[in-house]
């Protein structure tokens, strides 16, 4: 079994794209396609063991990418990251910013070394990714970033801090999308809704618990699946989309559009998923139920 994308093959040959938060999820589920159409990925993210387990996972589908170890939040890191990725392979073509995380709490409990913690990882980490790639390469070379967000619109109860970090990337984008169009640099979001993927195992049980109760409430009536996003964020980084920037993409099966006092989502079953990564598999919390887990992620 290979990748199922629906872009054509050698899309991405000879380019060079970085991918945060690439050990585990949406990143290892888009680092994989980007791969099987040609691109060599850089994998980024905190931890190296579980980077250089989806590095295998590409060699072995014949793919090509390299490891970074890097904590977004520190700027020396984010420094020594993109110097080291053109060091090694002389160019960035694309960059998805994609690691994050949050936890569920409400706005007034919320500690400010908590908002400072997740408004860092987010918003800050990413700006400063995009800050220096756009500095030591696409300046002068032109390139595309996508930068992951959530389904924030309305706001985000019980995650005011995700909420407010995941808007101002959004603004970033859309700020970089104008700056830096003279420069051939393009600059989008992908706004990812219920997704199911490994992130949903390290929330904590009381948002397990609203997790599991997600499907009902949408137009789609079902979870999203990490290929689904893949897709909207190759696209993005693709010829295809030369004319947009400062765009969103949203993922998130209508959400924002279901008006409970109005229209209550019909339940129904007419909802075909696309099943691209062929390594993917569901995550504990849908196949278990809650745990018993204080975990959080971020």
């Amino acid at each position: 079994m290979t990748y199922q994308s629906v872009f054509k093959p050698g899309l991405f040959d000879n380019q060079v794209i970085i991918v945060t938060g690439g050990g585990s999820g949406i990143g290892r589920c888009t680092a994989h396609e980007l791969a099987a159409l040609g691109a060599t990925v850089a994998l980024v993210g905190r931890s190296a063991d579980k980077l250089e387990s989806v590095r295998q996972e590409i060699e072995e589908d014949g793919g090509r990418s390299a490891v970074y170890a890097c904590d977004i939040r520190v700027e020396e890191q984010v420094i020594s990251m993109v110097e080291g990725v053109l060091e090694n392979h002389g160019r960035i073509d694309g960059l998805v910013n994609n690691a994050g995380g949050q936890y569920r709490q409400p706005l007034h409990e919320i500690s400010s070394k908590g908002f400072e913690s997740v408004v860092r990882l987010n918003l800050f980490g990413g700006f400063m990714v995009m800050r220096e790639v756009y500095n030591r390469w696409m300046a002068d070379n032109g390139g595309s970033i996508v930068n992951i967000i959530a389904d924030i619109w309305n706001g985000w109860p019980n995650y005011a801090h995700s909420g407010a970090s995941r808007g101002g990337m959004l603004t970033l984008t859309e700020s970089a999308a104008s700056e830096w169009a003279p420069s051939g640099v393009r600059a989008n979001s992908v706004a990812v809704g219920g997704v199911a993927s490994s992130g949903f195992d390290t929330y904590e049980p009381s948002a397990q618990k609203e997790i599991l109760k997600f499907p009902k409430t949408i137009p789609m009536q079902r979870y999203g699946n990490v290929a689904e996003v893949s897709s909207a964020i190759v696209y993005l980084l693709s010829p295809g989309s030369a004319f947009i920037t400062g765009s969103c993409i949203r993922v998130d099966g209508g959400a924002p559009n279901a008006r409970l006092c109005w229209n209550p989502p019909t339940p129904h079953n007419n909802s075909p998923t696309f099943e691209g990564f062929h390594r993917d598999e569901p995550p504990r919390l849908l196949t278990e139920g809650v745990k018993k887990t204080g975990r959080r992620e971020g």
